[in-house]
């Protein structure tokens, strides 16, 4: 399949740069698969597609003030780290910018001293693995000095962190926020439950892939990254109920999604308490043995992203579906409004 499969035209002034006040009043596109037909509600309206007995399952990782400026300890010249994964103690998997300064034996100071760093290995694309060094607690000296890794399409740093985090958000370790999510509200998370529907937890902490193009034009090509995820036991027995009992199973995100399957695909469609890497790549034609519904923002052109929910909805109505978000306004990509596939 070709990536220009994948493409369609978007309006820059679409994408949404700054979230809304009150989460749950972004726009839902609701698209029934049986019927291809597309309605259009608002996201609080998500309630009245539940039943009794159905699974919600939101991905808890939490977002690190990934972003970190500094300059070299011998030149003083600028540099630029955004932290991808921790390889072990205080050595971090990074992208720097400028990539081609910054080589083997490179030291960056970072706040005047309060944090430093030495380059000890080369990576592809850019990256780098580099070895922290301070005083006292790594969390605590990031959350004083880093930034939130907000995708390059928006501008402008934002006066609250926590409105780049879910309100369930748990687990430090992501490099990006899994922002189907962020449409949800302690308030409608209540009222989901009251209505009978069971909350499942799981953990991907996102990568650098999420912001990376697919730069193949043979999409089986394509190189995907990889990223860090993690079921308990209690979620895995709760999901084999609900899966065994007929109810159904929506997941809030394509990082639920790339969970469940993973685990799902491993486990002859069952569900069991793991941890590991996953690299999955899912694009048509797909089986999918997890999930029964989706819930996911508006995703860039040619997009790993929009090639899973072309996966799940068929390719021909999801662009047919992005073509009339297009037409009706809708706000794309991070902050953007949402669309649920039944």
């Amino acid at each position: 399949m070709n990536i220009e499969d994948f493409d369609f035209e978007l309006p820059e002034e679409l994408i949404a740069q700054t979230p809304l006040e009150n989460r749950a009043n972004s726009r839902l596109m609701v698209l029934n698969r049986k019927e291809e037909s597309i309605d259009h509600r608002n996201f609080y309206h998500i309630l009245d597609y539940f039943n009794e007995g159905d699974c919600l399952v939101l991905n808890n990782t939490k977002v690190l003030p990934a972003r970190l400026f500094g300059h070299k300890e011998d030149t003083g010249g600028k540099v630029e780290v955004l932290l991808l994964n921790q390889q072990e103690g205080d050595e971090w998997e990074v992208l720097v910018k400028p990539a081609k300064k910054v080589k083997e034996g490179t030291r960056i100071v970072f706040g005047d001293g309060l944090l430093s760093a030495e380059c000890i290995g080369l990576k592809e694309h850019g990256g780098r693995v580099i070895r922290f060094e301070y005083n006292g607690i790594f969390l605590e000296v990031l959350d004083q000095l880093g930034e939130m890794p907000l995708p390059p399409y928006i501008k402008e740093q934002l006066d609250d962190r926590d409105r780049y985090q879910t309100v369930y958000a748990e687990e430090v370790g992501s490099a990006a926020a899994p922002t189907a999510g962020l449409h949800f509200t302690e308030e409608l998370l209540d009222q989901i439950k009251q209505k009978g529907v069971k909350i499942a937890y799981i953990t991907l902490h996102v990568g650098l892939g999420t912001f990376r193009p697919v730069q193949v034009d043979n999409i089986e090509e394509h190189d995907m990254h990889s990223e860090f995820y993690q079921m308990s036991e209690d979620t895995a027995s709760l999901l084999n109920d609900v899966k065994n009992s007929g109810n159904k199973i929506y997941a809030v995100g394509t990082t639920s999604v790339r969970t469940l399957e993973t685990i799902a695909r491993d486990e002859s469609g069952q569900f069991k308490a793991k941890s590991g890497w996953t690299d999955i790549f899912i694009y048509p034609p797909y089986q999918f043995r997890a999930i029964d519904a989706m819930i996911t923002n508006f995703h860039l052109p040619k997009s790993t992203l929009i090639m899973l929910v072309s996966a799940f909805a068929n390719k021909e109505f999801i662009l047919e579906a992005y073509y009339k978000a297009v037409e009706e306004r809708y706000r794309f990509f991070s902050f953007g409004d949402a669309m649920l596939i039944l």
